[in-house]
């Protein structure tokens, strides 16, 4: 195992929420939105709260994944003028205040146009722990593979039901801190339950080798997140988050995350 194995970020949090007898708490914002302050606020907030691993987006102008909260709150970032190099102000920020693993999660293109290596080295500086890199794939990212391990960066790619065993295998080989696994075959957005596909999902990539699998994907409640924290590693809350943000600020951002770590607890057989 590298040196950068062994220095996952990612893994440290997710084991020691593990160690704790629960699953780990993801949750998600969009940089930039409202502001970058306020995203720094509510990322601190989240850690503050219950998250042990925070997502921070990159606004992006054609997000194939993002539903209709988190396109809105992203569209509007970009309109006030976000620029990617933004992001690791964003990450300084709440890593400088707080111990939860921050990573970025981007479409490529933007690290593309930034360089794969200044980007990676940039985003290690911040005190980032890696991306989350939902449209490229392993068999793509041979760059990315040597900058990661240039800056002891996690890899984590995603995983769907769609996903074939030789697939699956390929992926999960090819992450680094944990696997993402998207719980429905769609875009992001709250749901009022959990598709029973995740399930299915995360016990494919445990079978293929993977220790961490996070999922994703439509979770809004502590219900959903005790379901899913019973047999994933880690709960991913995007779209809520967002929601909460845009409707009551950085507080609301706290309450919720408060609400959904009670669910993170898991009930005994």
């Amino acid at each position: 195992m590298s040196t950068a194995q062994t220095a996952s970020k990612s893994a440290a949090a997710i084991d020691k929420a593990r160690a704790e007898g629960r699953a780990a708490l993801i949750g998600y914002l969009p940089a930039g939105y409202p502001d970058v302050e306020q995203t720094i606020a509510a990322g601190i907030a989240l850690a503050e709260n219950g998250a042990d691993l925070i997502e921070i987006g990159i606004p992006y102008s054609d997000p194939v994944m993002d539903g209709q909260v988190i396109q809105a709150a992203t569209t509007e970032a970009l309109a006030k003028g976000f620029h990617v190099r933004q992001v690791f102000d964003v990450v300084a920020g709440i890593t400088s205040k707080t111990d939860a693993a921050v990573l970025v999660m981007t479409y490529w293109n933007p690290v593309v146009r930034m360089g794969v290596d200044e980007f990676s080295r940039r985003l290690a500086e911040a005190g980032g722990a890696g991306l989350i890199t939902p449209d490229l794939i392993p068999d793509e990212a041979s760059e990315w593979f040597e900058a990661s391990d240039k800056y002891g960066l996690d890899r984590v790619f995603l995983v769907a039901p769609s996903s074939t065993p030789e697939r699956m295998k390929r992926t999960v080989e090819a992450s680094r801190g944990f696997v993402y696994a998207v719980s429905i075959m769609g875009v992001t957005g709250a749901r009022t339950s959990v598709s029973s596909a995740a399930k299915d999902v995360v016990a494919a990539a445990h079978h293929a080798g993977a220790e961490r699998v996070c999922v994703g994907l439509g979770v809004s409640t502590a219900d959903q997140v005790r379901e899913i924290g019973a047999y994933a590693e880690g709960v991913i809350v995007g779209t809520a988050l967002v929601a909460a943000i845009r409707d009551g600020g950085v507080q609301a951002v706290a309450d919720l995350t408060r609400k959904l770590s009670t669910g993170l607890v898991r009930e005994e057989a």
